[in-house]
């Protein structure tokens, strides 16, 4: 049974309270519905960006937008958020903060003496495809830039956008530059309008995986969030069609829901899914300690007690069942000199 009283096509039922304000602003009722979508250019001064966590395995990531209009309720980059001024809840899908001048600073990162190449994954934290990038095209100059100076990239999207670009892919997956990891947490087409309204379908995506592999381009696809008592019973469904369609390796994270996310979270189960609301909530907890979030480095990988453990040796037997023998390539960097000639530096 779904709550009627919902808005349609969005995560966030409401703003929630920013940490770091001592007010905020809560629009009526009447008015959640006809909140557009506002852009603002932002100036950053770097574009790429460093990543510390210890149980991450990249070194640098990069992000051309701040807030998603996908509309995922649990995504853990909803808190960062806060920090411009905003709420994690509605502002996050609907206040977008562009970055023009984020091809510039990629090419002034490429151009630091001293710099050694690494592949950097594209959208650590908000989505490179998400709609916003249909009107600004920041992603495709972002990968122009890496074609032209022979760095290796790593795309992350729920966005089927991403084959638009395929005449930029293509080249730089002939010189092992590019792989693209597709996240499909469900088939379940009514589920996935709920859990990430303003994605691709699960159809269009699963096109994709098979448009990008034809084109010889890696593909991953992270099975993501698993949301015990949502989506925990479809994982080797989604493994078996993914690997049918392509992809040649993919990961899984368990829900985990941290600061504002949890409140945002909280809200939309209950909008949604009213009569499994508190189930699913304690399953999370369960997989917790008790608690909705976890944030010690590893442990919020793997989760603990019965059910995640449970999840783990499902995904541990569609890997054996679905992708035994398939391996992802390790992306170059032995064409990155710096410039954008092939030839190396002298100092």
């Amino acid at each position: 049974m779904q709550n009627e009283n919902i808005i349609k096509g969005q995560g966030a039922q409401r703003n929630v309270i920013n940490r770091f304000d001592r007010f905020t602003f809560e629009p009526d009722d009447e008015d959640l519905e006809l909140i557009k979508t506002s852009f603002t250019e932002v100036f950053p001064k770097t574009i790429v960006n460093q990543v510390k966590s210890e149980d991450l395995p990249m070194e640098y990531s990069m992000n051309p937008y701040q807030g998603c209009e996908h509309g995922c309720s649990y995504c853990f980059a909803r808190p960062t958020h806060e920090y411009w001024g905003y709420s994690a809840g509605i502002d996050f899908e609907r206040k977008i903060m562009v970055k023009k001048n984020a091809p510039e600073l990629l090419e002034k990162f490429f151009k630091k003496r001293g710099y050694k190449a690494a592949p950097i994954l594209m959208s650590g934290n908000t989505d490179c495809y998400q709609p916003a990038e249909k009107q600004f095209e920041i992603t495709r100059q972002l990968l122009q830039v890496c074609l032209d100076y022979r760095h290796p990239v790593n795309v992350l999207t729920k966005n089927a956008m991403v084959i638009r670009d395929l005449d930029i892919l293509k080249p730089m997956a002939e010189q092992n530059l590019v792989s693209v990891s597709l996240s499909i947490p469900t088939m379940n087409e009514d589920l996935r309008r709920k859990m990430e309204p303003r994605t691709s379908s699960t159809n269009n995506k699963l096109k994709a995986i098979e448009l990008l592999s034809e084109n010889n381009i890696p593909v991953n696809v992270m099975v993501a969030p698993i949301i015990p008592g949502l989506n925990s019973d479809e994982p080797l469904s989604i493994l078996k069609s993914i690997s049918d369609a392509g992809a040649q390796s993919f990961g899984y994270t368990l829900v985990r829901l941290n600061d504002t996310v949890e409140p945002v979270f909280v809200k939309w189960i209950e909008a949604q899914f009213p009569d499994r609301a508190q189930k699913v909530l304690n399953l999370i907890r369960s997989m917790r300690g008790g608690n909705l979030g976890e944030k010690r480095y590893f442990d919020r990988q793997r989760g603990s007690g019965n059910i995640a453990e449970m999840i783990h040796n499902t995904f541990k037997i569609g890997r054996k069942k679905f992708f035994d023998g398939k391996e992802f390539p390790k992306l170059s960097t032995e064409g990155f000199t710096g410039t954008k000639e092939q030839q190396l530096r002298l100092f």
